[in-house]
């Protein structure tokens, strides 16, 4: 059954023309992928488009996948390359959109905002900053991965992880202090 076959054997089917095997793999990665963007772009439409131009693309330039490597570091790379192509035809970020539900309970309305206070901070990050972070943190790839990914040494990534999440830190705390300098300010009318 190719559902419980590794990325990489399905990557070699794809390869050689099971097209099934691509659908395998779009199931095991289209959520990854999307969350990827999401953190990145901040924009829902976009992240769906890109992640339908990865595919696109694995799709596309199969016959560079070296059978052996990382299916996963690949794809990572694709993706970025593909967010790369798409800021530089667009030039404009659209600001980060959250739902707004029904009632719900005061510790999960907390967790809400600081939710939504870190996303806000991560898209203060810069680009690389910002990317490290959702490679690291949110898709949870091995710092080798994102070396190779990078092109750079391990201890790089570490470097790059510690000084994002220091710049990431300091934004969050500004974003708070900000928010309860307001929520003062509103209680005292």
């Amino acid at each position: 059954m190719t559902n419980s076959l590794p990325d990489e054997d399905l990557m070699f089917h794809v390869r050689n023309g099971v097209g099934e095997s691509l659908g395998v793999l779009f199931d095991r990665y289209q959520d990854p992928l999307f969350n990827f963007y999401c953190r990145l772009t901040g924009d829902r439409t976009v992240s769906e488009d890109l992640v339908q131009d990865v595919f696109y693309r694995i799709l596309k330039y199969r016959q560079t996948y070296r059978p052996g490597t990382s299916f996963r570091t690949w794809m990572y790379q694709i993706a970025r390359n593909a967010r790369l192509d798409s800021l530089r035809k667009e030039k404009v970020q659209v600001p980060l959109e959250f739902d707004i539900t029904g009632p719900q309970q005061p510790d999960r309305v907390q967790q809400e905002q600081e939710t939504a206070l870190l996303h806000k901070a991560l898209m203060q990050l810069p680009e690389e900053k910002r990317e490290i972070l959702v490679l690291s943190r949110f898709q949870e790839l091995k710092y080798e991965e994102i070396a190779q990914l990078l092109g750079c040494e391990v201890g790089a990534v570490k470097v790059r992880v510690f000084r994002a999440l220091k710049e990431l830190r300091t934004a969050f705390q500004e974003l708070e202090s900000q928010g309860a300098s307001t929520r003062s300010l509103r209680s005292q009318s």
